[in-house]
């Protein structure tokens, strides 16, 4: 992965609109925060090979930290504090946001096909 370029992402991300994609989206502070403060929650959220189709996309920085919103016909999807970026050999996009020291905090991919299982 590489840091993330705005106008490469917001290119990829337009590739995709108004077609039939799955994502997988999680978020996680998992054991990195209670280790840390035992009184901290563990909070996460995840879900995989959603299919949706997104009709518009957009990627928007704050302090070096990348936000990416897809508006559904009904609703939204976003991810906050993204980082990283890469495109698979498969053309899946692949966004991620790492803390500090490299953990994981965020991951929001978009494919095509499903992800597998």
């Amino acid at each position: 992965m590489e840091p993330i370029n705005v106008s490469k992402v917001q290119a990829c991300l337009d590739d995709y609109i108004n077609k039939s994609v799955y994502l997988h989206l999680e978020t996680t502070n998992g054991a990195y925060a209670s280790h840390i403060n035992e009184k901290a929650y563990n909070v996460g959220a995840f879900i995989r090979n959603a299919e949706v189709k997104f009709t518009n996309a957009k990627i928007v920085e704050n302090n070096s930290v990348y936000r990416v919103g897809l508006k559904l016909e009904i609703g939204w999807v976003y991810a906050e504090g993204l980082t990283d970026w890469i495109v698979t050999e498969e053309g899946q996009l692949l966004l991620a946001g790492h803390d500090r020291e490299g953990r994981l905090m965020v991951a929001l991919q978009i494919s095509e096909q499903p992800f597998p299982n």
